[in-house]
Order: C-alpha cells, then sequence, then structure tokens
C-alpha cells in the first residue's frame, strides 16, 4: 500500500503512494543541498518551506515556495538547496 524511501543518509524521506492515474510520493528534506534523478517526469509541489532549484548546470537558480510547483524532465537530473527543512508532494508521470 505506502513505500517509504529515505536517501542522503536519512535527510531526505518519502512516502509513496498511488493517486487515482498516477504514482507519488510526499517527503520532507532537511536543509543541505542534493542532486537527484528522475526516470519520469515529475511535478513537484512545495508544501511548506522553500527549495532551490537548478534544472541543468546552465540554468538559473529558482526558489519555489509553499503551493509552488514546478517540472523536471524524464531521465535527467537536477539541483537542490533547502535552506529550512521542507515538505514536498512529487506527482511521477
Amino acid at each position: 500500500m505506502f513505500e517509504t524511501n529515505e536517501y542522503f543518509d536519512g535527510n531526505v524521506k518519502s512516502i509513496a503512494f498511488k493517486t487515482e492515474t498516477l504514482p507519488a510520493t510526499v517527503g520532507v528534506m532537511a536543509a543541505g543541498e542534493y542532486v537527484f534523478n528522475t526516470a519520469d517526469k515529475e511535478t513537484m509541489t512545495v508544501v511548506s518551506g522553500a527549495l532551490t532549484i537548478q534544472l541543468s548546470d546552465d540554468a538559473p537558480e529558482v526558489t519555489y515556495n509553499a503551493g509552488e510547483s514546478f517540472e523536471v524532465e524524464a531521465n535527467s537530473s537536477f539541483n537542490v538547496k533547502v535552506i529550512v527543512d521542507t515538505a514536498y508532494l512529487c506527482v511521477y508521470g
């Protein structure tokens, strides 16, 4: 039913579930810097806190606050800076 995930020595944790149409995760990130790799397209929404995202090495950094969303293409990677502990929702596909 639910699957828990833990990354970066426990600094990022999530619970995976399936929505009516697509899989998703809800999770939290501790303050820090991370690099994530994607297999599927992802739409991430910041629930609380903020995420500063760099979608490619030559892209500008953009900060997303609570209630804001961004998309990440499949088969890519992106850099994340977290200044304060942050909660998120990620929908795949």
